[in-house]
């Protein structure tokens, strides 16, 4: 199965025994593969290797398609959950037999598999990720902590987004405030200000990749819009720009979280009838719909900013960049091409993957889960209260 992976940079080597080392692993709203990271916790957090696994396209499909309304086949569910889970458990194991780790020498995985459905607005809530944990601990034989968003959804809280925590922990100096925005298939932002008395701020804004991807594969045999080559030949249409951005969600005020469940294809037809549209004006449209609804939120609800600091998939869309860097009126930078300084860890020297970030977070909030320290930001998720998270399945 193909494979990319960036080990650490600093020299030292990540299977010395004297290390705590945990492993993260997230399969993302975009669907485009397995992100694990290796963290070190021994001194602070550093991040000693990462690395993609794509998935086979059978598996990639099934899982889009359990992602929106209308796919509820429950013995497909609990058959993707099991494929998941064994794909989880053995790319988790090649990652590590590549690094020369033994398994044994791991603390902890953190997984936090794929969201199927995210609906935190029900009368009753929930939230379901699949990737069958059990599995993953039998196949590893590592202890492995899972079911991260529920104990907050439980405790009145969105269950999204959970990363904030740890971009603050990386992240947070008194010298700027800062935004990081993370464009996966969805797009959501943390808000670090510089003031120390505020709080941290973080919410889903809205569209990232997925209405892109999915509107690119319909019309192109690729699954994604390299660098936004094709939205590059299109031109925004403003009377359907005007009709997504008008759409209520992006008017709410945070805490809130969305995914695929909204912003799908089948929303994107009940806009407008897309038949009259120039394909590649809609593309080119929809591209700033995500540029512009990111912005929007940053502007209502993070301000001061300073900067914004992109990472997933989305930092790799030149075209989204230049659109992100025009509208946001703040200097724009992609995680990895600097490392931002936090004072308290001195974690200047750290060389982090941006599209690393998300799968390292969950190895943190493993971490966490085995020191009993809570892992949510309540004044994000809208909790009562911090909460411990995961459910912990034991290795052999």
């Amino acid at each position: 199965m193909p494979e990319s992976s960036q080990p650490g940079s600093d020299g030292h080597d990540p299977a010395a025994p004297d290390k705590n080392l945990y492993v993260g692993s997230i399969t993302g709203t975009s669907v485009d593969g397995l992100d694990i990271a290796l963290l070190d916790l021994t001194d602070g957090i550093e991040l000693l290797a990462a690395s993609t696994t794509e998935f086979p396209e059978s598996l990639r499909a099934t899982l889009l398609a359990l992602g929106q309304p209308g796919q509820d086949n429950l013995d497909e569910i609990g058959a993707v959950d099991a494929m998941l889970g064994s794909f989880t458990g053995n790319a988790i194991l090649n990652f590590l037999e590549r690094l020369a780790i033994p398994p044994d020498q791991i603390t902890a995985i953190g997984s936090h598999g794929q969201t199927i459905r995210h609906r935190p607005d029900l009368a009753h809530p929930f939230t379901w990720q699949i990737g069958d944990p059990n599995r993953i601990a039998e196949l590893t034989g590592i202890t492995t902590v899972a079911d991260f968003r529920r104990r907050d959804m439980a405790a009145g809280g969105q269950g999204a987004p959970l990363v904030p925590a740890f971009h603050e922990a990386l992240f947070r100096t008194s010298e700027e405030s800062r935004v990081l925005l993370n464009v996966g298939g969805i797009s959501n932002i943390t808000w670090l200000p510089a003031d120390p008395t505020i709080s941290v701020t973080g919410f889903d804004t809205g569209p990232g990749n997925g209405l892109l991807d999915a509107w690119h594969a319909r019309h192109n045999d690729a699954p994604y819009d390299a660098d936004g080559a094709w939205a590059r030949t299109g031109q925004t249409v403003p009377a359907l720009l005007s009709k997504l951005m008008a759409d209520p969600y992006l008017d709410r005020a945070p805490p809130k979280s969305t995914g695929r469940e909204v912003f799908n294809l089948a929303w994107l037809e009940q806009q407008a009838d897309l038949n009259e549209r120039v394909p590649e004006d809609v593309q080119r449209t929809l591209l700033e719909f995500t540029a512009a609804s990111v912005v929007d939120a940053m502007r209502r609800w993070a301000q001061p900013a300073d900067r914004l600091v992109v990472c997933g998939g989305g930092r790799h869309n030149g075209f989204l960049m230049e659109r992100l860097a025009v509208l946001a009126g703040v200097p724009v930078q992609a995680l990895g091409s600097e490392m931002l300084a936090n004072e308290a860890s001195g974690s200047e020297s750290m060389a982090f993957d941006g599209d690393a970030l998300e799968a390292a977070a969950f190895a943190w909030l493993a971490a966490r889960r085995l020191d009993h320290l809570p892992g949510n930001a309540a004044a994000v998720t809208g909790a009562s209260g911090p909460r411990v998270l995961g459910a912990v399945y034991p290795g052999r």
